[in-house]
């Protein structure tokens, strides 16, 4: 019998942003989806969102790790 994940989103923003965020949470082992519409419609010649939205998603059972993780890179971030 397999596993049943809940995907939930935790991040849209910047390419750039997402990928720090991959990176940060993966280094914790936390497993990350990217979702980037308008790249996937261009690749299928259909553009058809906001150039720099790229959404972050990842099981929704390490919510609670990745918030602490979030609330660190934000703390990191520039005013």
């Amino acid at each position: 019998m397999s596993e049943q994940h809940k995907l939930i989103r935790i991040f849209t923003g910047s390419e750039v942003t997402a990928l720090l965020i991959k990176s940060k949470l993966e280094k914790h082992d936390i497993d990350v989806l990217l979702k980037n519409d308008f790249r996937s419609g261009i690749a299928a010649g259909v553009p058809g969102s906001v150039p720099s939205a790229v959404d972050v998603y990842i099981d929704e059972a390490a919510k609670h790790e990745a918030a602490i993780l979030l609330d660190e890179f934000n703390q990191h971030l520039p005013d």
